[in-house]
């Protein structure tokens, strides 16, 4: 199908709208609309979070009559179910649009290809595919998710030159420069939440906060990785309940005074199966799941790391090489376990992309 430079111009914009609430829309995906009458754009909109109106309802809301005989450029397959929010297609056949073209199809099962089927059926010229592969950058947690109900994993981690993750005594800040750690931010504020081993909260005792303004509303996990239950009641974790749920996951065996101590201090303990003092990352991401966390940062520390790369669980890294040499055969690195025996056997990155934070370069690739 070809498509016109006014098309490719409006689904553009409708893209550069629906980027406005990344990682704002969880578990939905981020969409935007724009709405055309004689090459006029007489009304767009974006979805802001889960719960609240869908883009193309704001759309045709802010253009009202002149919506009649318009041209709708959604970047994302009209719902065609009840949700949190009325079917989207049953408020578009009403509104007499002449044409509609959608960028890509909606992967829920629910909703795949018959949104864009009851558009048809009812006699509006449809087109699906233009700018297709921008959605599945931007809404690839969410097209994992809908489809697998576990979330996307994305890995992060900080390193020297020469792979250390932490100087020998396991210290580890800060590898990288202050630009690049506000930068990690972003990165957080685009996921549900951030999961980290004990040995992190042990050595480092971090908060995981979300630090950019305008996230106040954000629905924020902060996930620790505790086979044992040795997770420490005055932790800086526990201090404010109100910088996101604290989950810990632990195996069969613990403690249950020591539970119900932390549970107290709000935080929420989910045992999971384990073996050889290592837990199940297959079930606590199915429990992650059902809570509709669509999105884990993972940030370490190495063991938690190796885990989610030898069980093949991660679907993305981020690298941040800094300029230093930390050395020590003993020093953590990445990649921990027995490693590769032949270079054929190690894990390749994907579609990579690299840029730099001052001094730092970011490798980001996916497996």
């Amino acid at each position: 199908m070809s498509w016109s430079s006014r098309d490719l111009a409006y689904m553009e914009m409708a893209y550069s709208l629906a980027e406005k609430a990344r990682g704002r829309t969880s578990p939905n995906p981020s969409v935007g609309a724009v709405l055309v009458k004689r090459d006029k754009i007489v009304g767009w909109g974006f979805h802001r979070e889960a719960g609240q109106p869908h883009a193309e309802i704001v759309a045709l809301d802010r253009a009202g009559r002149q919506a009649k005989g318009a041209t709708l450029y959604l970047t994302l397959e009209p719902c065609v179910h009840w949700g949190r929010t009325p079917p989207c297609v049953d408020r578009l056949l009403g509104s007499d649009l002449k044409r509609i073209v959608i960028s890509s199809y909606d992967p829920n099962p629910l909703v795949h290809r018959k949104g864009a089927a009851r558009l048809q059926q009812a006699g509006i010229k449809v087109e699906v595919g233009l700018l297709g592969h921008l959605n599945q950058r931007l809404n690839e947690f969410y097209f994992k998710y809908i489809t697998g109900r576990v979330p996307f994993v994305t890995l992060k981690a900080a390193l020297s030159l020469d792979g250390k993750i932490a100087a020998v005594s396991g210290h580890s800040r800060w590898i990288s420069c202050q630009e690049s750690r506000y930068f990690v931010q972003h990165l957080r504020a685009e996921h549900d939440a951030v999961l980290v081993g004990l040995n992190t909260v042990l050595v480092d005792n971090p908060r995981l906060s979300l630090r950019l303004p305008d996230l106040s509303r954000k629905k924020w996990y902060r996930v620790v990785l505790d086979a044992f239950l040795r997770f420490p009641a005055r932790a800086r974790l526990l201090e404010k309940p109100e910088e996101g749920q604290v989950i810990i996951f632990t195996g069969p065996e613990i403690s249950e005074s020591r539970a119900k101590r932390l549970r107290r201090k709000g935080a929420e303990i989910i045992q999971v199966p384990a073996a050889d003092g290592k837990l199940d990352l297959r079930s606590v991401l199915e429990e992650l799941g059902r809570r509709e966390i669509a999105a884990v940062l993972v940030e370490g520390g190495a063991a938690t790391l190796t885990s989610f790369l030898q069980h093949k669980l991660a679907d993305k890294i981020y690298l941040f090489l800094a300029p230093r040499l930390i050395g020590g055969e003993k020093s953590l690195t990445l990649f921990e376990g027995p490693g590769a025996i032949r270079v054929a056997e190690s894990i390749e990155l994907k579609n990579l992309r690299h840029f730099s934070i001052k001094n730092d370069i970011i490798i980001e690739g996916y497996f």
